[in-house]
């Protein structure tokens, strides 16, 4: 895949992040691609639903697996600006995402590679590509002003 086609989509999950601080989420955004389109869009939205699971890749994996009229979010490619974490791990493997592609690394509950690697488990039926550190010093910059601001 050409990296300027991955940076695209990154900045327009780089865009979904930006729009999460409205409601005072932490700026995580995520778009899934299907076909040169974009066919889900989510963003951090935790804070705004009070929903634990309000994930911005399990938001965009339920509008992508609704535009394709499937749970299979077959022929797709899951951008999010940080790797992700366990439960959207789980979710990218269960929704059969072929491949993944992430900003900026997390150290603290990263589960494609930084403390798990759910995404890469050789016992799980499905294991997708995984690309990681498009535009990564972006999405972890706008991470840090974040939470700058709110220290």
């Amino acid at each position: 895949m050409d990296s300027s086609v991955d940076e695209r989509w990154m900045r327009a999950a780089l865009d979904e992040a930006r729009a999460a601080v409205a409601h005072g989420d932490v700026p995580i955004g995520a778009v899934v691609v299907h076909g040169g389109e974009v066919v889900g869009r989510g963003r951090n939205e935790r804070e705004l639903l009070e929903d634990p699971t309000a994930h911005a890749e399990v938001l965009a994996l339920r509008e992508a697996a609704a535009a394709l009229g499937s749970w299979r979010v077959l022929d797709s490619t899951l951008y999010v600006t940080l790797e992700p974490c366990t439960m959207c791990a789980g979710a990218i493997v269960l929704a059969r995402v072929p491949r993944v592609v992430y900003a900026t690394s997390d150290p603290k509950a990263g589960a494609a590679g930084s403390v798990l690697d759910v995404l890469a488990e050789p016992r799980l039926n499905h294991r997708p590509e995984v690309v990681g550190g498009v535009l990564a010093d972006e999405a972890a910059e706008l991470l840090r002003s974040f939470f700058r601001a709110r220290r």
